[in-house]
């Protein structure tokens, strides 16, 4: 007789093995995706298996009653206990007697496949590198002397077929008292990586734990800093939060911290230090607003720009300040947490950072890179993660380029009169009426605008404070579709523009947007300045993306993604209106929220995520802006509102620009001579 045949669904996998071997057992023999935590102790219930009866004509097989062992007393306590659902067998119990045909559910796939919404709709892979085991130890010989370590690493080869095990000091001044008060059974927490590398043992806990772990993702960005605390059983994510990067009182921008380092010897370290207190602050943060033990969190995943890369390794970023831009290291790096000083952890905790792709285009980018995966799409995406220094890649599954852009920090409310960072009482949206010119806004916290009758009592609580980085887009490109600048980004005179919400501000004016002035609260304008400095960052992220396009010889791209969780707030028309992009249809611009936190999710979740965006950025092709003559041209063209030379069709047909020009006006009693003397 010959041995019995079993066929795995969904995965397919087939094949003969000898009569009696559990189900697991032929899952692990085939090769099959079957989770299970305990090792064949029937006490995780990890290992659940839905066996099918009957003829299945698909298969070639009929699968009779007698084809699994009859349900056992393990199972029968388990049952009891937790309860199992109708159908579903113990695949560590049930033994295989005839050809059967096994369904593994999603729940007990160790790579279970999670569909995230945060970013876009698509399907996580859940294959993290610390994972939970739980082993039975073989108790001190005397006559057989050897170290508990060694022998939890033999259990662990017996068991789990692990080869190899190391351990840091830490975990093993905690091994004895464990393994004793678990009575020679522990879990154990393993970090087992995509690299080859030898297992490192994270943890460890007396008897069977159930309880998940933990892992961190962070997005480190120039200005701000978000750290996303993930499951890493399910993929869920526990708890979120974000805070400014204590980096900012160096520079605003990246450029001005390098300066700072070349100009203060140690620079480098306060700032290195400075981050390092940020992350631990952001770790602390969501692991109390999970409930957690920072014990429980035993894995870092790091996204970050080249110059924050090097800082939180503590490497002095100089040499990225000056041609040829020298990174120290590009490849992805695994290492201690305890390196990085990061305290919040797990003090075994592994911390991994994403590839940089060159030299200012950073694992930031690449895990944008993960997220969206511009490699394999069919038509021509062009990404930009909008930010103090703008990320952007562009390409199919032909070719993928990619270019950095130092925006600076207009976009994120920096630089501008009545900026202030995204927080409740800041006017996020705005529109301008183009007869009236009269404005109505949203501030963040509040869903009225501020022309319902019940606005002020909404806002009473916080107020109106300022303008943040999506309302000075909108209130910029408003003001040029109401006529209140013309393309070369001027604001007009009140006789000009016919309101008097342009009024004098010295030799140019400014626009009213509210004023509260009389009763002692704000007046929050838009000056000359503050359209010049979107100007400054909308040229520079046009000119980027422009030459991506001249290195493939494309005038125009198939769809556009904004990236990066201020891009999440960017409205696409008034993007286009002011030429932060290139013209495209509007229903073909998409957002994908924070794509660098996804990205780093997605790793922090996968090994094998972590492997392919490695190979990926190895395939990436860079465009150095710095270098490129044709950068300046761009930029210059891109200047105007929304641009010099390019026409945007497809933005023609859904808003059309007033045709004015205040270039020989000033303010009042300033004449067009004084102008062109000035400008000369």
């Amino acid at each position: 007789m010959s041995d019995p045949l079993v066929i795995f669904t969904p995965s397919g996998k087939r094949g003969r093995v000898a009569r009696g071997t559990s189900v697991l057992a032929a899952a692990r023999q085939l090769g099959v995706d079957l989770d299970s935590v305990c090792g064949e102790r029937g006490i995780c219930s990890k290992c659940q298996v839905a066996p099918g009866y009957g003829s299945f004509s698909k298969h070639g097989v009929t699968v009779a009653a007698d084809a699994l062992s009859d349900w056992n007393s393990v199972e029968q306590r388990y049952d009891e206990k937790r309860g199992l659902a109708e159908g579903r067998r113990l695949g560590c119990q049930a033994r295989i007697h005839g050809d059967v045909v096994i369904d593994v559910p999603p729940e007990s796939q160790v790579h279970r496949q999670v569909v995230r919404k945060a970013a876009s709709a698509r399907q996580m892979v859940m294959d993290p590198a610390t994972r939970l085991y739980f082993v039975e130890v073989a108790e001190p010989d005397m006559h057989e002397p050897s170290g508990d370590l060694e022998r939890l690493a033999e259990a662990l080869r017996h068991q789990w077929d692990v080869p190899k095990i190391e351990a840091t000091l830490p975990v093993l001044r905690k091994l004895q008292p464990t393994l004793r008060e678990g009575k020679w059974q522990v879990t154990v927490a393993l970090h087992r990586d995509h690299t080859g590398q030898t297992p490192q043992l994270i943890d460890l806990w007396p008897g069977f734990r159930e309880a998940p772990l933990y892992g961190v993702a962070i997005d480190l960005g120039s200005t701000t800093i978000a750290a996303h605390l993930t499951d890493l059983r399910t993929g869920e994510v526990m708890a979120s939060t974000g805070i400014m990067n204590p980096q900012i009182r160096y520079g605003e921008d990246l450029m001005s911290r390098v300066s700072y380092v070349m100009m203060n010897p140690g620079g480098d370290l306060e700032m290195t230090r400075a981050v390092r207190m940020g992350l631990n602050s952001v770790i602390d943060a969501v692991a109390q607003d999970a409930q957690l033990d920072r014990r429980d969190i035993v894995e870092a995943v790091i996204v970050c720009n080249p110059v924050m890369h090097h800082l939180v390794l503590g490497i002095d970023p100089t040499e990225l300040g000056q041609a040829p831009f020298a990174l120290a290291v590009s490849d992805a790096l695994g290492m201690e947490a305890q390196d990085l000083d990061l305290t919040a952890l797990n003090p075994a905790a592994r911390a991994y950072f994403l590839p940089c792709i060159a030299g200012h285009v950073g694992a930031d980018a690449a895990a944008v890179a993960l997220s969206e995966s511009p490699e394999t799409s069919d038509d021509l995406v062009l990404i930009v993660d909008v930010g103090t220094n703008a990320e952007i890649l562009l390409g199919d599954k032909r070719r993928v380029l990619a270019c950095s852009s130092p925006t600076g920090p207009a976009f994120e409310g920096a630089q501008i009169s009545s900026g202030q960072r995204a927080a409740p009482g800041a006017i996020e949206r705005v529109q301008i009426d183009p007869e009236t010119k009269a404005p109505r806004f949203r501030v963040i916290g509040c869903d009225l605008w501020s022309d319902s009758p019940d606005f002020a009592q909404a806002v009473a609580a916080t107020g109106i404070t300022g303008i943040c980085g999506s309302g000075i887009i909108e209130a910029v490109a408003e003001m040029r579709m109401a006529g209140l600048v013309d393309p070369s980004g001027l604001i007009g005179s009140p006789a000009q523009t016919g309101t008097a919400r342009c009024e004098p501000a010295g030799r140019t004016h400014s626009y009213v947007l509210h004023d509260a002035s009389a009763t002692g609260g704000p007046k929050i304008t838009v000056t000359q300045g503050d359209i010049r400095a979107i100007q400054l960052a909308k040229s520079a992220l046009y000119a980027g993306a422009r030459l991506l396009m001249d290195a493939l010889g494309v005038n125009k791209v198939d769809r556009i993604v904004l990236a990066g969780a201020f891009g999440a707030h960017i409205s696409p028309k008034h993007a286009m209106v002011l030429g932060m992009i290139p013209d495209a249809r509007l229903d073909r611009v998409t957002s994908a929220g924070n794509a660098a936190g996804t990205g780093a999710r997605l790793a922090l979740c996968s090994i094998a995520a972590r492997a392919g965006i490695e190979a990926t950025v190895r395939r990436i092709h860079k465009v150095e802006t710095a270098i490129e003559p044709r950068f300046q041209e761009h930029f210059v063209a891109a200047n105007a509102l929304p641009h010099a030379s390019d026409p945007f069709p497809e933005l023609s047909q859904i808003v059309t620009l007033p045709k004015v020009s205040f270039n020989t006006g000033g303010a009042e009693g300033d004449t067009g001579r004084r102008r062109r003397r000035r400008v000369s």
